[in-house]
């Protein structure tokens, strides 16, 4: 009598190919989340950017009527609108550099401390009068061209 073995396959995986995957995961994960969030900080500088060229577009509708940056009591320019929408105020505070007067204003983006926006390389953003756009703090290398373009 002739006793036939049965050979059996296996199938899944080894635990070799298991970890060779989480390993090239990893990899590709410590790689990939430093990218994804310098974009989301450079998409918030943008957003931050925007929103500092529409204060500045309404102190130039103030001044048409009024023949003055001055604002009048009480000021909500800086918290409302694009400054008051979605995670801004958790990114952002707006706010004036000294007092608007009759010919001149600067209004400046400053990261929240403490907030993810905070160790954004381009630190604060600002506009003034002449719709010049600067940065004030910005780490070496990074200057208002290179913070203010989207």
């Amino acid at each position: 009598m002739m006793i036939k073995k049965k050979y059996s396959f296996q199938q899944g995986f080894t635990l070799i190919e298991l970890m060779i995957t989480v390993a090239i995961v990893g990899i590709l994960a410590a790689i990939a989340y430093p990218s994804y969030q310098q974009h989301v900080l450079k998409s918030w500088r943008a957003n931050g950017a925007s929103c500092l060229l529409e204060l500045a577009n309404r102190m130039e509708r103030r001044y048409t009527g009024s023949s003055t940056y001055a604002p009048p009591t009480p000021d909500t320019l800086l918290t409302s609108g694009c400054a008051a929408e979605g995670d801004m105020p958790n990114r952002y505070t707006f706010a004036y550099e000294g007092t608007p007067d009759n010919a001149a204003f600067e209004i400046r983006a400053v990261p929240v401390t403490g907030s993810p926006q905070a160790s954004d390389p381009c630190d604060t953003l600002t506009i003034n009068h002449f719709g010049q756009k600067l940065v004030v703090g910005a780490d070496s290398g990074w200057d208002a061209d290179r913070c203010w373009r989207r």
